[in-house]
């Protein structure tokens, strides 16, 4: 909302204040569910091979999403305003930086080795992320009209449909684009070192008060 009280009207004002309400409903989550993670006690104990796989899983996941986001922003570029962009990661689902950033919270809850926090934590991201893209595309389709209509019909919201892909030969990336994601890339890395915080404070502490598998 604006000093009125009320959501800024033109597209790019509006997508603008969604995104902020978005980045901080995610900061919101995260200060409720973090004293959570600090204080549940894995069902799988740290150091045993069952862990390790989980742990192992969960990096993978958190890397795998950082590669995705640079590579949806490769593609993109700074045109996602400019038209209705439906090659590569967005040919098969109309915002895939939010199904890299999904896939990277779920890597932070097996990183904690606990199935149950990737389902959480995933799920409120997934939430999230999804209600923002509602709201963007109601500007979208504004903009774009019956262009965007025909690719939203097409093309799965966030979960990919991986049978629609489509891709140019070649494709050019700006280099000023790229280094705004690398601050995103940074947060997501950080999930490694703060798992690592968070199991050393459990175990320093003996702040394992319940247990989650």
């Amino acid at each position: 909302m604006n000093a009125a009280g009320e959501t800024p009207r033109s597209g790019k004002q509006a997508r603008s204040w969604w995104r902020r309400q978005r980045i901080n409903a995610l900061r919101l989550s995260a200060l409720v569910v973090l004293p959570l993670l600090v204080a549940a006690q894995p069902v799988i104990a740290p150091g045993s091979l069952g862990h390790a796989l989980i742990d192992s899983a969960g990096i993978l996941l958190v890397i795998a999403g950082v590669i995705g986001r640079f590579w949806c922003i490769a593609y993109i570029g700074g045109r996602k305003s400019q038209s209705v962009f439906q090659d590569g990661p967005y040919s098969i689902c109309r915002h895939p930086l939010y199904l890299f950033s999904t896939l990277a919270t779920v890597g932070l809850g097996l990183m904690l080795g606990s199935l149950v926090f990737a389902v959480l934590i995933g799920g409120i991201t997934f939430a999230i992320l999804s209600r923002t893209a509602a709201h963007e595309e109601v500007f979208l389709r504004k903009e774009f009209g019956t262009e965007y209509d025909d690719y939203a019909a097409r093309v799965p919201r966030i979960l990919p449909d991986v049978t629609l892909w489509r891709s140019a030969p070649e494709v050019t990336a700006r280099i000023s684009t790229l280094h705004g994601n690398f601050r995103d890339a940074l947060v997501f890395l950080g999930f490694i070192p703060l798992t690592r915080l968070i199991m050393w404070l459990r175990e320093s502490y003996d702040l394992g008060l319940y247990a989650v598998i």
